[in-house]
């Protein structure tokens, strides 16, 4: 089930792709989805539910799986790629795409007021606290403290000095 909020804009470029297991996609109000955006799910019934005043830019990838929460005022750049899901691959007498799929570590969550630069990648259990920032090209699986910048080396409080 696709609804989308009626001040909300998605490009028509955009693929907001409908689930056959029941997973819904809500977009908030106010939010934008840009041109060549996909959302696809698969890999496990999780929702994916976008706040108001949310920007997902071009080249984004939005897998839902284990499933994706994105908070109010969220902005993603382009070419990010949301993953809440893992391939199973223990068993070595079965290729892994017949093995199914991991148990989930939580899906998605990004809550408000969060910024994330371009060709970023969260996976399954990554949490972005309330303000922090993420830097372009950076890889998430875990939390990532309120009011950071992060950039995968140590944090560094948002407005703090280098």
């Amino acid at each position: 089930m696709i609804e989308i909020h009626p001040s909300a804009q998605v490009s028509r470029l955009a693929d907001l792709e409908d689930s056959v297991r029941g997973t819904r996609i809500v977009v908030g109000a106010h939010s934008v989805i840009d041109s060549f955006v996909k959302v696809k799910p698969v890999g496990g019934s999780g929702d994916l539910i976008i706040g108001a005043h949310c920007a997902i830019n071009s080249g984004c990838v939005l897998y839902t799986g284990n499933g994706i929460h994105i908070g109010d005022h969220v902005a993603i750049a382009a070419n990010c790629t949301f993953a809440p899901v893992n391939h199973a691959y223990q068993d070595k007498s079965r290729l892994i795409r017949e093995q199914g799929f991991l148990p989930s570590r939580g899906g998605v969550v990004v809550e408000d007021d969060v910024w994330i630069g371009a060709n970023c990648v969260l996976l399954d259990g990554a949490v972005l606290r309330r303000g922090c920032v993420l830097a372009a090209g950076t890889v998430v699986r875990g939390e990532i403290p309120a009011y950071t910048v992060w950039a995968g080396e140590p944090p560094r409080q948002v407005g703090q000095r280098q």
